[in-house]
């Protein structure tokens, strides 16, 4: 990246991501052209609150700037998704340790052929050492009939090694094409087969943690309708779910009541008590019951 544009040339305009969000951000663009490759290609840069400049480089001459900046940077939203879930829900981990054989017509890599392309490479480094001490052995000093000789029998042996060497890397290709590269997986010897884990249960896991994460995210929202700082918002939510909470049902009220535990501060706990107020005002029916949903903060 070149250096920092003049935030002269940075404008303010709205940007909509995939999903429907819109923000707005100040973005400048540039003409970039790469003499070696005789290309013209789109810079098209953010500038942040700090001024940090962010750039990004694309061959797309139909979309406008504000389109290509929301594609991109929902991209990058969707890495720091995926980061925070692996940090805060595991969405990387194993459920379970089952396994269950696998039919499917796939190909896998040949194991005769990754056999042979090992050997191939092995001899190619001991090819290239020889080599060099090939072309590093030179006749100095005097010339005497004994030291050429000696030299010229030296020189002969290793020459023999490196002919002998380069024919057996060339039988070796030869196998290895003949062998190809894949095969189906049905084809593999018994003693290569190998197991897959069984995806159905974590699929089902993952899909429960996506819906957590959902129901995390709507409560932030509405959290930030309240919260001074709203970049607290995630935390405060994150310690509603690690916060001990009581679940009563009362059969004659029709009432699941979920009864949270006081948060680390006192300003937290007023933040959770509206949270508790907006909740309550959906008059949300639990799945599967005729209970309402009714929430409140207790102390310890």
């Amino acid at each position: 990246m070149t250096a920092d544009l003049p935030e002269k040339e940075f404008v303010e305009k709205e940007v909509v991501s995939p999903n429907g969000e819109r923000a707005l951000m100040k973005i400048a663009e540039r003409g970039v052209y790469y003499p070696k490759e005789k290309l013209w290609l789109r810079e098209i840069r953010k500038l942040t609150e700090s001024g940090h400049q962010t750039a990004l480089i694309t061959t797309d001459y139909l979309n406008e700037a504000p389109a290509i900046a929301g594609y991109m940077f929902s991209r990058w939203s969707q890495e720091n998704f995926f980061k925070y879930m692996m940090q805060h829900y595991g969405i990387d981990r194993l459920i379970d340790y089952e396994f269950e054989t696998m039919d499917e017509p796939i190909k896998v890599v040949n194991p005769r052929y990754r056999e042979l392309d090992s050997q191939i490479r092995s001899f190619n480094g001991k090819l290239s050492r020889k080599k060099i001490s090939y072309a590093d052995l030179v006749l100095d000093g005097d010339i005497e009939d004994k030291k050429v000789k000696d030299f010229v029998k030296e020189k002969a042996e290793i020459r023999e090694e490196i002919d002998k060497m380069e024919n057996k890397i060339v039988n070796l290709k030869k196998h290895r094409k003949e062998a190809g590269k894949h095969i189906l997986f049905t084809e593999l010897p018994e003693n290569e087969k190998y197991k897959k884990k069984k995806k159905e249960t974590k699929q089902f896991v993952d899909t429960i943690k996506m819906i957590a994460y959902r129901a995390e995210t709507s409560i932030v929202s509405i959290l930030r309708d309240f919260v001074l700082k709203h970049d607290e918002a995630r935390s405060i939510a994150c310690q509603i779910f690690s916060t001990d909470a009581d679940i009563e049902p009362d059969d004659q009220k029709q009432e699941l009541r979920i009864k949270i535990h006081n948060m680390s501060n006192p300003l937290h706990n007023r933040y959770v008590k509206k949270l508790c107020t907006v909740l309550n005002e959906s008059e949300t029916i639990f799945p599967g019951t005729n209970l309402r949903l009714v929430y409140d903060l207790i102390s310890i």
